[in-house]
């Protein structure tokens, strides 16, 4: 990375801070939290001088591993698609890529929230620098079935329920239906449905369901866990199952609730159990100003004051963290409920490097390496929750969990684990306080999973398999081998699905359950609910306690599959299986024929360039790491950096190949760019590039990444992303 000037710097013996920083870490930070500046500071040096050299060595291993499998893949030409695999494989041993298996062992994780051991259910991810959407992912641990399925395809629009200005009786029916539907399949009664229900009593402890002139009560009467208001009148019935509560809404003064037999409003759903705040895919941060604002955010959060006021509908609204819920219990006690969402935080990986911080250990200034810099900053702004100061506490347990990305292999989880021992170091924290979530997103940690998460088996809560990075790494890993098949192809690709159950099943093996999440990966059509809800139980039914979800709407639908799945039972029937095959996770998706037609080729080409500069001209001109992005054929995908690496490596590999022509693609770009532009007309903020393609920023970092694609680390596009956009600041 490029060098950044000392005006505005505080110097702290090797450590040169941005002013900005500084100032944010010494006047709001650390008279909150209690602890001294200048142990702080000289403690913050020291780490950095010691794990700078180790960070810089792993990523020299990394190198040198791609050079040595980009030259066997020459020497080795593959032959209508396939290669020489037990070559191969003895290869990848020889050279430390694929690692000896040690003996079997189990995960000793102590402290952790109930969230992440032991209730299965959807997860959010959510870009922290936005203040907004991290308070909506915050308290979208609750959520109404009744507005998810009604401004959803979830319900049809046909036969007079379509969705308008106005309220909908037609479609209001419809989503009862649904609803009640819901409630007879999960908490069924000992005799006939929510339809017939008109009225709730709570008498000796009991859930009366009242019939008619008759009454009822709940099949499994264990369900019923709690109410609302009078015993005689209850304005809110609590049920749980499979460890997730729905609460029955009733109010006969709602205009829902008034024209239903039993007032029922609403039904509310324990929805996102966890939410990640992301420092890292989905944010575009660059330096200390933006470095600031996600930092900030996460202090807001963690001290459960953060707040942030909007404009909606021609109100000015104001956003913060919800309270926790209270319910009387059958037995006359209180019951207490989160009303927010556990949080995870994202921190960056090892790659990247910030000038928020410049560091000189002897050869002149250099950048920070950001994940280290997340590493020491984000466990200072989560200690008053650490020490349960906060009255809105996110983990009752004193913990803080933290997901970790992109690492590849055992050695750099253990470099991981060993920053979180010196970090409890640095703020006078018990041993494992720091807790770790293990992105399975790298091939080389892929095969090595075991002994990657052996590395932090007193601290892991969190394994997670995520199909667009994984496929951008397996690309760029076997970039020499051939021309890959369409990205279309690529999950039914041998290699993908033994990925998927081998995660699971080392998961299991290494004794996750009980102890930390087992994860699945995002789906990424926020409008497409429908299609989710008949496709996402998969999830759940693949033995994964987590899956993640695009909004607090869809986290809210997807908690059904949850009611639906046991996933314990599942993962208890996993567990004699047999483990997935390595071989077909080592199987390389090459293309067995390239007689494409050219028009093939071009829709491939459209649909790959198309999506790239999309969320690059976001990212670049305006600062936004995650959005809705419409592709080619308009439906809009959630997209973070993960989608830009799967495309940008494809072109490449298509380039590398000769399947496309330099020329080809360029024409492509820079057609779909007036696509792109077209799309958003409608954005007050917009850059267009059409209009100047030689001066955009956005344009031209968009082609740096497919045109330069193979030179860049492990196929990331951080490195030109944050560079172009530091170029345009600079230049403002």
């Amino acid at each position: 990375m490029g060098q950044s000037s000392n005006a505005n710097r505080i110097q702290k013996g090797i450590l040169a801070i941005d002013q900005q920083l500084y100032d944010f870490i010494e006047n709001e930070v650390l008279p909150k939290v209690g602890v001294d500046s200048d142990s702080y500071w000289s403690g913050f040096e020291k780490v950095i001088k010691e794990f700078t050299p180790r960070n810089k060595a792993l990523l020299e291993t990394r190198d040198k591993i791609q050079a040595q499998i980009d030259q066997w893949h020459l020497q080795h030409p593959a032959k209508d698609g396939e290669i020489d695999y037990p070559a191969y494989k003895a290869f990848l041993q020889e050279i430390g890529y694929l690692l000896p298996e040690g003996d079997d062992f189990t995960v000793s994780t102590e402290n952790v929230d109930d969230e992440i051991a032991h209730i299965a259910g959807p997860q959010l991810v959510v870009p922290v620098r936005n203040a907004r959407y991290a308070l909506n992912a915050t308290n979208a641990r609750w959520g109404s079935l009744y507005d998810a399925l009604y401004g959803t395809d979830v319900i049809s629009s046909d036969n007079g329920q379509e969705a308008g200005g106005s309220y909908n009786p037609t479609r209001g029916a419809a989503v009862v239906a649904y609803a009640k539907a819901f409630l007879d399949g999960h908490f069924t009664l000992a005799s006939g449905s929510y339809n017939d229900v008109n009225g709730f009593k709570v008498i000796d402890g009991k859930l009366e369901v009242v019939q008619g002139d008759g009454s009822t009560e709940l099949k499994d009467t264990s369900k019923f866990v709690g109410f609302v208001g009078d015993a005689e009148a209850p304005t809110g019935v609590l049920l749980k199952n499979n460890g997730l509560h729905a609460e029955i809404q009733i109010d006969s003064n709602h205009p829902v609730g008034k024209d239903d037999p039993a007032n029922i409003k609403d039904v509310l759903l324990e929805s996102a159990m966890t939410a990640i705040q992301d420092c890292e895919d989905s944010v575009a941060a660059v330096d200390a100003e933006e470095k600031v604002e996600v930092y900030r955010n996460w202090f807001g959060l963690m001290n459960g004051d953060l707040q942030e006021t909007f404009e909606k509908g021609g109100k000015t609204r104001t956003r913060k963290q919800n309270p926790d819920r209270e319910y009387n219990t059958p037995d006359g006690g209180k019951l207490i409920l989160p009303g927010r969402s556990l949080l995870l935080i994202r921190n960056v990986g090892h790659l990247m490097q910030n000038p928020a911080i410049l560091v000189d250990l002897g050869n002149g200034q250099e950048q920070i390496f950001e994940g280290l810099m997340d590493g020491l900053i984000t466990p200072l702004l989560s200690l008053n929750d650490i020490k349960g100061k906060n009255e809105l506490s996110n983990s009752r347990q004193g913990s803080m969990y933290i997901v970790k990305p992109k690492m590849h292999g055992p050695e750099e989880v253990k470099m991981a684990n060993d920053l979180f021992n010196a970090s409890e170091d640095l703020l006078g924290l018990e041993r494992n306080t720091l807790k770790i979530g293990i992105m399975d997103e790298e091939r080389r940690t892929t095969v090595n999973l075991k002994e990657a998460i052996r590395q932090a088996k007193e601290r892991v809560i969190f394994i997670n398999t995520g199909f667009l990075d994984r496929t951008g790494d397996e690309m760029h890993t076997s970039m020499n081998a051939g021309p890959f098949v369409p990205k279309g192809d690529m999950k039914s690709q041998a290699w993908l699905p033994a990925y998927e159950q081998w995660n699971v099943d080392i998961g299991l093996e290494t004794g996750l359950q009980g102890h930390a999440q087992i994860g699945k990966g995002m789906w990424a059509k926020p409008d497409e609910m429908k299609e989710m809800m008949d496709t996402k139980a998969a999830h759940p039914k693949s033995g994964a306690s987590t899956a993640w979800v695009p909004s607090p709407t869809g986290a809210t639908l997807h908690s059904i599959h949850y009611h639906q799945v046991s996933v314990a039972d599942v993962q208890d029937s996993l567990k004699s299986r047999e483990r997935a095959s390595l071989d077909d996770i080592l199987t390389i998706p090459l293309a067995k024929n390239t007689n494409w037609t050219e028009e093939e080729k071009q829709q491939e080409l459209e649909n790959n360039a198309q999506g790239i500069l999309g969320y690059v001209v976001r990212w670049v001109n305006q600062g936004v790491g995650c959005s809705k992005v419409p592709d080619i054929n308009d439906v809009g995908l959630m997209e973070d950096r993960a989608t830009l690496r799967i495309s940008s490596q494809h072109i490449a590999n298509w380039l590398h190949h000769d399947v496309v022509s330099e020329q080809q693609v360029m024409d492509t770009m820079k057609r779909m760019a007036k696509v792109v532009d077209e799309q958003n007309a409608g954005d007050s903020d917009y850059q267009p590039m059409a209009d100047n393609f030689d001066n955009s920023y956005a344009f031209k970092a968009a082609c740096d990444l497919v045109f330069k694609g193979r030179a860049q680390p492990s196929g990331y596009t951080e490195p030109l992303l944050h560079q172009a956009r530091l170029d345009l600041k600079a230049n403002a």
